[in-house]
């Protein structure tokens, strides 16, 4: 029964966890102002619209922050947490941890996610430097505005733009720190 648990457990966190992505492309894409023209920004914006629209009608945006994507993002992790526990039959954690957990949790996927970004970008700078497809274009929207302040301040060597490297380390560090800060939830 442990194996069924486990196994209903990662399918639950994994389809969670990639729809929070596309929730969370859906409130970086415009801070960084990618187009929205890309078929991919496209595709994201259908298929988080259903839960994003209703939301919106009740909390407005605040400046340019998208409070009803936020929102959604944190009560689907919020709910995917309880869940969890409740499969594993751990009694419910308190709200106040589970809430902290969730916010960290939301930030670490946003980590997450402009960490592939660069690293993606990285790949296909080696794969196809000049190419240009969606895919890239949305790579590229995500991961410039984090790789510009290392590349003022880290010079290339003989050509070779090290940037990315020490991006990708600063924003791992910044994940075990977080980890490190998720209150017990038990």
């Amino acid at each position: 029964m442990s194996g069924l648990r486990s196994a209903v457990a990662f399918i639950i966190q994994t389809l969670a966890q990639l729809y929070i992505l596309l929730l969370l492309l859906r409130f970086w894409l415009p801070w960084l102002r990618a187009d929205f023209r890309n078929p991919v920004a496209q595709g994201i914006l259908r298929f988080t619209s259903p839960l994003i629209l209703p939301v919106r009608r009740m909390v407005p945006s605040v400046w340019r922050l998208d409070t009803a994507t936020i929102l959604v993002a944190f009560i689907v992790q919020f709910l995917t947490l309880v869940v969890l526990a409740l499969i594993y039959s751990a009694p419910v954690p308190h709200p106040l941890p589970l809430a902290v957990t969730t916010v960290i949790e939301l930030i670490v996927l946003s980590l997450n996610l402009f960490f592939f970004a660069i690293l993606i970008r990285v790949v296909l700078s080696w794969v196809a430097p000049h190419a240009y497809n969606p895919i890239t274009a949305l790579v590229t929207t995500l991961s410039e505005p984090v790789l510009r302040p290392f590349r003022r301040s880290i010079p290339s060597i003989g050509g070779l733009d090290i940037s990315p490297v020490f991006a990708l380390i600063l924003i791992q560090a910044a994940v075990i720190f977080l980890g490190h800060l998720k209150p017990p939830l038990v």
